[in-house]
């Protein structure tokens, strides 16, 4: 089975492969001799089908999404509902820590457990981030990070439907975690945070020595450069930091089960196969970059390095809100975010999902928000409207999602590049129109795009 239609450029540029379902809409040209045309088609298959493999149906897929995160049971269940219908078997919920405590306070004993138990209840395992709100609450000292590990190690006691958590966001933004740099212009942050999560560690393995915990949580950019007004580390800084910082403690042991990125574009029409061939910030097409950057920084100790396992615990796209739904909107889209089309949106979390399952230590996917916030200037990435009605998008992921799990996707080399290479998604006129044109090629579709 080779389930892609090809597309051939006038421009020369390669033939591309679009995942079924997403055409790719550029002009095409028609081969004099349609025997010559199904040659050329069967050569290119075989040569992509012998780098094929089955997509891992292990990976958990999901979202991260707080709206479950709610005291009363009722609407735990309700948004777990919603989660369940989209087809996403695991959500990721915070728990907020703040300077002094030591054990969770009861609304959100009260909130996690009922989202605890509305998981067992749908067959939706839960992922909680253990977190501070903010940098000004950053636990610097040895007593805040004893205080962050006994609060963490009271969830795992007392909220037994939890039995994932992730320690830390994005450790490496000074919107998170301050300071960054010290007066030399050396990484602390990677240095305290390491701390913590070695203390965190210890504490929740000695709560229950079968959860797993994860560190990192990653943001897949920063500067790297003290006094820029943005103090942040890229990302590939921060693992090699962390490295240096766990071989100083000297352990017998490792500080965490897995490691987590947001491997987010730079804005949202930046497809998910983007590249870093150079510089220091990561996406899910770095893939092996991450994993050469965590064997440099612990294999040869009791942490796991290039096969620690990865999960991507939040990737998003803003999709356009059509007219109809904006009344449930407020606020002002930023320049920089750059929405795409839920067509658009559908595609690449689609390919996104696809590139991890095909990742071999890839543990999770998954996509930030079920539901869109009702803020512009915050995210209208999730597979349903703000009033709760599904976008087009979800039936998309949730076909992807069941297809990976099935194990009826096959994995191939990825069309990887620096840019889109000239390709651009159909618009729904151009699939239309690719629709009524009789192919006869067994599968295979010669789409000119330009008729429609």
């Amino acid at each position: 089975m080779f389930p892609y239609a090809v597309l051939l450029t006038l421009s020369g540029s390669v033939p591309t492969l679009a995942a079924p379902g997403f055409l790719l809409a550029t002009r095409a040209i028609l081969l004099p001799r349609l025997r010559s045309l199904i040659a050329f088609l069967c050569a290119l298959a075989a040569l992509v089908l012998a780098t094929q493999a089955l997509a891992s149906g292990r990976m958990y897929m999901g979202a991260a999404e707080d709206e479950g995160r709610n005291s009363d049971p009722a609407v735990a269940m309700a948004k777990m509902q919603l989660a369940k219908a989209a087809g996403f078997d695991t959500i990721r919920v915070s728990a907020i820590w703040e300077p002094g405590q030591t054990a969770v306070p009861a609304d959100q004993l009260a909130a996690l457990q009922a989202i605890g138990a509305a998981g067992d209840f749908l067959g939706i395992r839960i992922v909680a981030s253990v977190m501070n709100f903010g940098s000004k609450t950053t636990p610097l000292t040895a007593a805040a990070r004893t205080q962050f590990a006994r609060f963490a190690a009271d969830i795992v006691k007392r909220v037994p439907g939890i039995r994932e958590y992730i320690v830390g966001n994005e450790p490496n933004l000074n919107r998170y975690w301050l300071p960054q740099f010290g007066p030399n212009g050396e990484d602390v942050a990677a240095t305290s945070y390491t701390q913590l999560l070695a203390r965190t560690y210890d504490a929740m393995k000695a709560a229950d020595r079968n959860v797993f915990i994860i560190g990192g949580s990653l943001a897949p950019r920063g500067i790297d450069r003290p006094g820029t007004g943005r103090d942040t580390h890229s990302p590939t800084a921060f693992i090699a930091d962390m490295g240096t910082a766990y071989r100083a403690l000297k352990r017998n042991r490792p500080i965490m089960d897995g490691l987590s990125i947001h491997p987010y574009g730079e804005n949202s029409s930046t497809p998910p196969t983007f590249a870093h061939l150079s510089g220091t910030s990561l996406g899910l097409a770095d893939y092996d970059k991450l994993v050469g950057l965590l064997g440099k920084a612990f294999d040869g100790t009791p942490q796991l390095g290039s096969k620690l396992p990865i999960v991507y615990d939040e990737y998003g796209v803003d999709s356009q809100i059509p007219d109809g739904k904006r009344r449930f909107y407020g606020g002002r889209e930023p320049a920089t975010t750059k929405p795409v089309s839920e067509g658009v949106q559908a595609a690449y979390y689609r390919t996104a999902l696809e590139m991890a399952a095909c990742q071999p230590t890839v543990r999770g996917f998954l996509i930030f928000h079920v539901t869109d916030e009702n803020d512009y200037n915050r995210w209208q990435s999730g597979v349903y409207y703000v009033d709760g009605t599904p976008k087009s998008t979800r039936a998309f992921v949730k076909q992807t999602m069941s297809e990976i799990r099935a194990g009826a996707f096959e994995c191939a080399e990825p069309p990887v590049g620096t840019g889109t290479g000239g390709w651009s998604l159909a618009t729904p006129a151009d699939i239309a129109a690719a629709d009524k044109i009789p192919t006869g090629l067994g599968g295979w579709i010669l789409v000119n795009a330009s008729s429609g």
